[in-house]
């Protein structure tokens, strides 16, 4: 039996397409999705419900570290996650665990173990790669991690482009909504997320990030 929709945000063209090609040579009946940022990914989710597996690069742009995986897994539930990345330290994937990932396979992974564990996250197990060990994630970052998740896919949105530095009146054009409405959700994230303003509540966002070591690992593994 092989999954029938399955989803892929990465944004890095060759490492994409050369995972593709192999899967789809051993997946044959299965419908592949693809998205290059968070706002794609978002689109390809709202649209397909009924995707039987996301697999997803932490570092594709608007993600924020763990917060489009923890927005995923609060928001789409019946959607498994797989986390495919450069990121191979065991903090990162401990902390993908905690958040809800099914399953962690660094970039440096063969192909042919990514299939081996697309089919045993598909199969309903967990897979991380052997020599991990579970670690304890930080109870504060535990906390935080809840209170993003707790935050309406709008206000998610909204909160993306207070990161991105936009402002009010830009947010409100882009959704096509009012500048007062925009407001309301402002303070209804603040509320969540337990901030008093917009500066806060993007570093509460951040807190979620990647650490600059992995990042500068992501870095290496794209040029």
């Amino acid at each position: 039996m092989q999954p029938d929709k399955i989803i892929v945000a990465d944004d890095h063209p060759l490492f994409r397409q050369a995972l593709l090609e192999t899967l789809r040579s051993k997946l044959t009946h299965t419908q592949w999705l693809e998205a290059e940022n968070v706002n794609e990914l978002n689109t390809l989710l709202a649209e397909n419900t009924d995707a039987d597996l996301l697999l997803l690069d932490l570092n594709i742009p608007g993600a924020h570290g763990f917060n489009t995986l923890i927005h995923v897994r609060r928001h789409f539930p019946q959607i498994p996650v797989v986390v495919v990345s450069a990121y191979d330290d065991v903090d990162t994937i401990s902390s993908a665990m905690e958040h809800g990932s099914s399953g962690f396979v660094p970039k440096s992974t063969p192909v042919e173990t990514i299939f081996l564990a697309i089919n045993e996250v598909f199969s309903g197990n967990i897979w991380t790669p052997p020599n991990f060990s579970a670690q304890t994630a930080q109870s504060g970052k535990s906390d935080i991690a809840e209170r993003i998740a707790s935050l309406t896919p709008q206000q998610y949105k909204i909160l993306m482009m207070f990161a991105e530095g936009l402002l009010n009146k830009q947010i409100a054009y882009d959704l096509h909504v009012s500048e007062a409405t925009i407001k309301a959700h402002a303070t209804a994230i603040f509320k969540k997320l337990n901030v008093r303003n917009r500066t806060q509540a993007v570093i509460t966002l951040n807190e979620l990030d990647l650490s600059g070591t992995a990042f500068e690992t992501e870095l290496s593994a794209s040029k």
